[in-house]
């Protein structure tokens, strides 16, 4: 039995030798990149390792000599699933206390957005808001300065979300009126993070609306179309 238990324990060894090896391969390949804030966790496609890196979502080949970008589907089942989306839900769920949110009394879908309080689809949006409510939608808003983050709109964000009133800041942003307040030293909130996690999603401008399916809809929705939309995804049509 012991000796058994040995063998488990080598291959294990072994194993686990060759998997520090692969992901090593990878990591090289990455910075050859100019890769260097790096995630790597395993794939659903046999032979890849799964990156997450400043430049979105990779998929990589164990040896690092081969890479693809971009989501990834399972159609498998009846309808097509973004399995990258899917792979990302953990980090929407740990940003979830630094959502700006409207949430529908009658609640039937939930929306994160990521939105640009310079941007006049993200105001147009903004401004219907109770019809989206009515409609049962919860909005719930990340930042994400187009300008990125060495740009002048990301300091106004970071104020607005480090408001004692985030919800009212944001009213006031989307009416035109800038932020009183300059973001205290004292706030944890880390606008890099939103902006991180909209560029893993290969977001390239805003609105950008993730719904609870995971599907990413790109750009502005009324109210009535974003409605229809959502309730065909929940009916998988």
């Amino acid at each position: 039995m012991n000796k058994h238990f040995a063998t488990l324990a080598l291959l294990a060894s072994a194993f686990s030798g060759l998997a520090q090896a692969d992901d090593s391969a990878i990591q090289q390949s990455l910075k050859k990149l100019g890769l260097n804030q790096t995630e790597i966790s395993p794939s659903p496609l046999p032979g890849f390792k799964t990156v997450l890196s400043e430049s979105g979502v990779l998929y990589v080949t164990d040896d690092g000599k081969h890479m693809i970008q971009g989501p990834l589907y399972d159609v498998s089942g009846k309808q097509p699933v973004n399995v990258t989306n899917q792979l990302l839900d953990k980090k929407v769920e740990a940003l979830v206390p630094e959502m700006i949110v409207y949430k529908a009394p009658k609640e039937q879908h939930v929306l994160t957005v990521f939105t640009d309080i310079t941007c006049g689809y993200c105001h147009k949006l903004h401004e219907q808001m109770a019809d989206y409510n009515a409609l049962g939608i919860t909005v719930r808003y990340l930042a994400f300065p187009r300008e990125g983050l060495n740009g002048q709109i990301e300091p106004a964000m970071k104020a607005i979300w480090c408001s004692a009133d985030r919800n009212k800041a944001f009213d006031e942003a989307m009416k035109g009126n800038a932020p009183k307040m300059a973001a205290p030293d004292s706030c944890k909130i880390d606008i890099a993070q939103h902006y991180k996690l909209g560029v893993l999603f290969g977001i390239q401008g805003t609105p950008a609306m993730l719904t609870d399916t995971g599907m990413m809809i790109p750009g502005y929705q009324s109210p009535q179309e974003l409605k229809q939309v959502l309730d065909n995804q929940k009916r998988g049509g």
